[in-house]
């Protein structure tokens, strides 16, 4: 099974490999595919890890689309800076 999370801050492939990095070390990941452009991540597992996941993103800076506001977005933007450059240093 399958599912799709619209998420904010996706800047670069950096922030991808975060994404995928992290989302594939939880248990019941079987795969994470992340699109850039579109800021959606694709998650292969059971819809009920879903929650989780979302959890995850958020605590990495990527919150779900729609939820995150006001003082809670700017911490994100912030956390997603991060998760960036700490990406784009592994890639590297």
């Amino acid at each position: 099974m399958a599912y799709e999370i619209s998420v904010e801050n996706i800047k670069c492939g950096g922030c991808a490999g975060t994404i995928r990095s992290k989302l594939e070390a939880m248990d019941d990941i079987h795969a994470i595919e992340v699109n850039i452009e579109q800021g959606i991540v694709n998650v292969d597992a059971d819809e009920t890890t879903r929650d989780a996941v979302a959890e995850k993103l958020l605590s990495l800076g990527y919150p779900e689309t729609g939820t995150a506001e006001g003082i809670k977005a700017a911490t994100a933007k912030a956390k997603s800076f991060v998760s960036c450059a700490v990406g784009r240093m592994k890639e590297g």
